[in-house]
């Protein structure tokens, strides 16, 4: 049975169930229910004084008060939330780490869109090149304690939700949006949609284009939606979104070594050639039972088709050779071949394409209700998701110079390099139970993940794989792989002090395997394996409070503990390994004060605050390789110490919010196998992967202008505001961080 088939017959199944319960909900005659209107919401409960953990909610109105450029700037004032910005300036390629998490591609926090993941494939590639466009966002929101058990698979940092707006329901609505900037940055979003009290309708349409961070690169996206909603009885609703996404992007996904960095740190000599690539189809179906007061089941099912491939002349950053372990400093090409063939010749040479399709489907039956167990007031929560990926990689590359921006020709005429083949089926159950015991909440629960995998290498380094991993073999390695985690958690809240909640937590923590970027052979034997690394568990605590109990005053305050079982760390070439126990630890705040609020004025000066001290983020165990670089007590790869941001604002009675702000990230080490034994003597840091990544304070400020009856605003901001030049990161070479960047524009509600 196809895919799509299981995805339809699933969802036909759930929602005959839903609609027994319907009925029988209809023929209980002995209680009267008065059922509203179902709306939707995001992943957090009604009571957030019961949420069993730290959160935070980003909502649409501090969106439009500091008019990010990139979901890095939306996320700035959330505490523990680290983001590198280093190959696109609007964030296509997301690199999000939470509590000294390696953020590269997102890969140890959960991404979703109302409930739907966002990874290329959560459990086989959890990488993060698409998140969901500001301009839909209604709010976004953060969870990072014990919590997450009801999501996954990744539950050992943190989890973004990005809740769409809502689609109207009262007449004709929408907006239109123009945005340029500098550094030929343009962007138009429109929205209009039509509803009554029994549904309606919203269609979405986004373009934006603009100059990359370094010299030759460039970004072009597009994206259509269509969000629809219809109540199908006073108890039932029905959601349904379609979207479309493309980008088109000129990237140099390699960095640059320590000489040419120096000499022009924003050079890309590739870069007109080098490209990204990424199409995505979406359809999500949301079905919503509002049996009584006390019991809603709902059905979420959703299917991702994407395709992405890149292009590259140059693999491994200042002209480092993994054979001998030797470096430059100065970029090379990869495909050199070609007669002609040179750095400062680009379009003479050759390079590789990896293009990589993903389809991904589930269905998520969940029923959430009260009840009075032991004679207290409980909220429960029992779900159940199925999952399927079907992954194909591929690379082929070749000498020629009809390579660039052909991947047909390439496929047709250069050499097939890597064919690989993926799918994993994957079973997740949870309950969990809130006891409310006067200003106590009791929070247990429980979630399993069951996923099986299979790989397929069918060709690895130009040659066919035998059933042993031997190259130059018949038939390809295939291997199978079935796993259970089990993953209790336990939170518990005081909210004994008015507006206050102290709050306590911990669970187990889960993150899938990483795959490789390339296929590698096995140093010793020479062969190639399936299932290079194992699945990360961590155990995860924290303690912390809450409060609003100061008027105008709002904080949060938590103290975290992260120990890791056995981390995934990068190794060398986008290989990925095992390296045993880790710990981390810290104290995150965030608050903000309204002193309009204050002294009852509507004239309010505010300040926004969030800071973190990761104090401990370390190694616990030396590595068991060399090559890895692992060293007890090293600090852990892109974990700095500390974070902050901070923003003083004044709101005007006429419609004007003006606020200017600063971010501040600490200095971080790279890459633990740079201390390894691959490279020679001073060559990790001359090709730019070894040296700690200093510190560095960014400006910014907005201003945002309504007047009072008006359906227009008027906005201007700016990020980067002194223009500073720092290093942002030394994955794959040293890339530095974006310049600055202004843009203003004008929205029109109507």
């Amino acid at each position: 049975m196809s895919f799509k088939r299981k995805l339809i017959v699933s969802l036909v199944a759930s929602l005959l169930a839903q609609q027994a319960f319907a009925e029988d909900a209809k023929n209980i005659k002995s209680k009267e229910v008065s059922l509203d209107v179902v709306t939707v919401k995001g992943i957090l409960p009604d009571r957030l004084e019961s949420v069993p953990g730290s959160f935070a909610v980003v909502d649409e109105k501090e969106l439009e008060v500091r008019r990010p450029f990139s979901i890095k700037e939306a996320l700035n004032t959330v505490p523990g939330v680290n983001i590198v910005a280093n190959e696109d300036p609007l964030g296509l390629a997301l690199n999000i780490g939470i509590r000294g998490m390696d953020p590269r591609r997102t890969a140890r926090t959960l991404l979703m869109e109302d409930g739907m993941p966002l990874h290329l494939a959560p459990y086989g590639d959890p990488s993060a090149h698409y998140s969901t466009p500001l301009e839909r966002v209604g709010r976004i929101e953060v969870v990072k304690g014990s919590g997450q058990i009801l999501y996954g698979p990744q539950t050992v940092g943190g989890m973004i939700n990005f809740v769409t707006k809502p689609v109207p329901r009262n007449g004709l609505a929408g907006s239109v949006m123009a945005t340029g900037g500098n550094n030929d940055f343009w962007g138009l979003h429109g929205n209009v949609g039509y509803g009554t009290e029994r549904g309606g309708f919203m269609i979405d349409a986004l373009k934006k284009k603009g100059d990359g961070i370094r010299d030759n690169h460039d970004f072009d996206v597009q994206e259509f939606t269509i969000k629809s909603e219809v109540d199908l009885t006073d108890s039932q609703t029905l959601i349904a979104k379609v979207g479309y996404y493309e980008e088109d992007s000129h990237v140099s996904e390699t960095g640059l070594g320590t000489i040419d960095y120096a000499n022009n740190k924003f050079q890309a000599p590739t870069g007109k050639n080098d490209r990204f690539q990424h199409e995505r189809k979406s359809i999500q179906l949301q079905h919503i039972l509002k049996v009584d007061e006390g019991i809603k089941l709902s059905t979420n099912a959703y299917y991702i088709d994407s395709w992405r491939s890149s292009y590259r002349q140059t693999d491994t950053a200042g002209g480092w050779d993994d054979e001998f372990g030797t470096a430059t400093g100065v970029t090379a090409i990869d495909r050199d071949g070609a007669p002609g063939c040179d750095i400062s010749t680009p379009n003479a040479c050759g390079g590789r394409h990896r293009p990589r399709s993903y389809q991904v489907w589930g269905i998520e039956p969940r029923v959430d209700f009260s009840h009075k167990l032991f004679g207290l007031d409980n909220d429960a929560v029992v779900g159940f998701r199925y999952h399927d990926e079907d992954i194909q990689r591929d690379q082929f590359r070749d000498d020629s110079p009809l390579t660039i921006n052909d991947l047909a020709w390439t496929k047709a005429n250069g050499t097939h390099r890597e064919s690989l083949h993926h799918t994993v089926k994957a079973q997740s159950a949870y309950v969990q139970n809130t006891f409310h015991i006067n200003d106590w909440s009791l929070t247990p629960g429980l979630r399993v993940e069951k996923f099986k995998t299979k790989q397929s290498i069918l060709v690895a380094g130009s040659d066919p794989i035998g059933p042993d991993g031997a190259p130059g073999g018949v038939g390809g390695l295939h291997g199978t792989k079935s796993q259970t985690e089990v993953l209790p958690g336990l939170g518990a809240t005081w909210s004994g002090i008015a507006n206050t909640t102290v709050f306590g937590g911990i669970h187990r923590g889960f993150a899938p395997p990483r795959p490789d970027r390339d296929l590698a052979s096995d140093p010793i034997t020479g062969n190639f394996v399936t299932d290079k690394t194992t699945p990360e568990l961590s155990t995860n605590f924290e303690l912390g409070l809450r409060s609003k109990y100061f008027k105008g005053i709002s904080f949060e305050s938590t103290l975290f503990h992260t120990k890791f079982d056995d981390i995934v760390i990068k190794s060398v070439a986008g290989s990925y390994v095992n390296a045993g126990e880790a710990a981390m630890s810290g104290l995150e705040f965030a608050g903000r004060v309204d002193f309009g609020t204050i002294y009852n004025t509507a004239h309010n000066v505010y300040l926004v605050g969030s800071y973190t001290n990761l104090f401990t983020a370390k190694f616990k165990k030396d590595g068991l390789n060399t090559t890895d670089g692992v060293i007890a007590g090293n600090r852990l790869p892109y974990s700095p110490k500390h974070l902050a941001s901070v923003s003083l604002g004044y709101q005007h009675p006429v419609g004007i919010d003006a606020r200017v702000g600063a971010d501040f990230v600490s200095s971080q080490e790279p890459d633990a196998y740079t201390n390894g034994s691959l490279f020679a003597p001073g060559m990790a840091l001359l090709a730019g992967y070894a040296g700690t990544i200093p510190s560095y304070t960014l400006f910014n400020a907005s201003i945002n202008f309504k007047p009072v009856n008006s359906k227009a605003t008027y906005f201007l901001s700016g990020h980067n505001l002194t223009d500073k030049e720092y290093l942002a990161s030394r994955v794959d070479g040293m890339f530095a961080g974006r310049s600055r960047q202004v843009f203003g524009g004008v929205k029109l509600d109507f």
